[in-house]
């Protein structure tokens, strides 16, 4: 079957539409050479920057998490030489981490330089380290309390009382992680000031704080029991945990 043939009109129509189809995707390809030309390169030189960067920060992070990683792995040497008495190897290792480490790693291994000193029976030098963390603003806040701690604690007879309640004072309070420790110690500052009014209902506190380790717990129980003050909730609980067994055994043991 022969097609019809297309009209003239419509022919010169489609003819028109292909035509100025022609043109307009000619005028966008020039649009867009004319854009390439001259944004082209400033594109093209931040996308590189920017990739750049993008590498540059994945190369630094890949470096600090290896370096952290060394630095732990460094660290538990460390407390392994120590535990097995071997201060001589533990030295050096302690002083490049305190020196190069990062600021936990370094607080903590300065920390660790204070207890090998104290075992080793040098308590000065033992208080100049740990003030040392205290004093070192860029360490964790939980290493300067613990080193502020365990500074009063090494110098405690040799200082002024109201600057260990300065001291103390901000972490023996409910909640804080020091509480036990801390507020132990301040009790006894107060007691040198002779002040059984605050150090008696401190040592209460503690003792019935279950947040604070149980031989704290039990050291303020008693010491509060001496001053008159009744830092017993239960009393079958505060049996067990004196005698080390279970309620039900501790009381009829206390009755006998």
């Amino acid at each position: 079957m022969a097609l019809r043939p297309i009209p003239e009109d419509q022919q010169k129509k489609l003819q028109d539409e292909a035509l100025l189809r022609e043109v307009d995707d000619a005028y966008r390809e020039e649009q867009v050479a004319q854009l390439a030309r001259r944004y082209g390169i400033p594109i093209g030189i931040a996308v590189l920057v920017a990739l750049l960067l993008f590498g540059a920060y994945l190369f630094w992070h890949s470096q600090r998490e290896g370096e952290l990683e060394r630095q732990s792995e460094e660290l538990v040497k460390t407390l392994d030489a120590i535990e097995a008495g071997n201060f001589d190897t533990a030295a050096p290792m302690l002083e490049q981490l305190a020196a190069e480490g990062s600021d936990g790693t370094r607080a903590a291994a300065v920390l660790l330089q204070a207890g090998v000193a104290l075992r080793q029976g040098r308590p000065a030098d033992a208080a100049k380290l740990y003030g040392q963390v205290r004093a070192d603003g860029d360490a964790p806040q939980a290493y300067r309390d613990l080193a502020t701690i365990r500074e009063v604690a090494v110098s405690f007879d040799g200082m002024d009382k109201a600057e260990v309640v300065n001291r103390l004072k901000p972490l023996a309070v409910p909640g804080n992680a020091w509480f036990g420790s801390a507020g132990e110690l301040l009790a006894m500052a107060y007691l040198e000031q002779n002040r059984r009014d605050l150090a008696g209902p401190l040592l209460a506190q503690i003792a019935k704080d279950e947040n604070s380790p149980q031989s704290v717990r039990s050291r303020t129980r008693q010491f509060a029991g001496v001053l008159g003050v009744d830092a017993i909730e239960d009393v079958d609980t505060a049996l067990a945990e004196m005698s080390g067994g279970d309620s039900a055994q501790a009381a009829p043991a206390a009755v006998q």
